[in-house]
């Protein structure tokens, strides 16, 4: 039986400045379709500066299976289609599984000047991709992960124990994971990783860099 693995996409978008309200309505109309979909985790967007015109847009799906609903849906095709003249894509990632969380983020060069696409809005999956760093050691990653996770069950196991002594303990294996798997997921580990980036990449601590 195979298990279903979340995937995460990140799309890097460009649009004039001057047109970041419409930017902003435009993303926000996106989000709003996508959760309609079933196997929907989340959606997000960031810019890279005060300023640009270039917007990193990330969302998630259960699996490659509801992503792939999402991504033939007429909904989204409309969506795209409504962003010409508007919105350029530059790129596409995905990510499967924890270590995408360990990844870290790829930087893309912007263009000399904006220039509105001229065709159908329309995400280039074969356009070429910047050289990524290689991901952290498998070691550090699983001490991250470890270092996120035992304070977390170690209160679960206290409270569940203190709260709810006569539950049976498959009953309160069951509360805990249920509890725990998404505030692992959306709170804690995404927080340590960013703490926890210059080790995971072998950099110099932050305290340690000259100011």
């Amino acid at each position: 039986m195979s298990h279903a693995v979340p995937v995460t996409v990140a799309v890097a978008r460009r649009a004039d400045p001057a047109r970041t309200d419409e930017m902003v309505a435009w993303m926000r109309a996106g989000t709003g379709l996508a959760e309609a979909f079933p196997g929907f985790l989340g959606a997000g967007w960031v810019r890279s500066a005060p300023g640009s015109g270039e917007w990193h847009m990330l969302y998630r799906f259960a699996d490659p299976d509801t992503l792939r609903r999402w991504e033939e849906s007429p909904q989204r095709h409309w969506w795209l289609t409504s962003a010409q003249g508007i919105v350029e894509h530059t790129r596409v990632e995905r990510r499967t599984g924890i270590e995408g969380w360990f990844d870290p983020p790829r930087t893309f060069d912007p263009p000399r000047t904006f220039d509105p696409p001229r065709t159908e809005a329309v995400e280039r999956l074969d356009a070429a991709p910047a050289a990524a760093p290689p991901s952290p050691p498998r070691w550090k990653q699983a001490i991250t992960i470890w270092l996120a996770f035992f304070p977390l069950s170690l209160t679960a196991t206290l409270l569940t124990g203190h709260f709810l002594p006569g539950l049976p303990t498959a009953a309160r294996v069951l509360v805990m994971t249920l509890t725990l798997t998404p505030l692992m997921t959306y709170l804690v580990l995404p927080r340590i990783t960013r703490a926890l980036q210059w080790w995971l990449h072998g950099q110099r601590a932050p305290w340690r860099l000259p100011r």
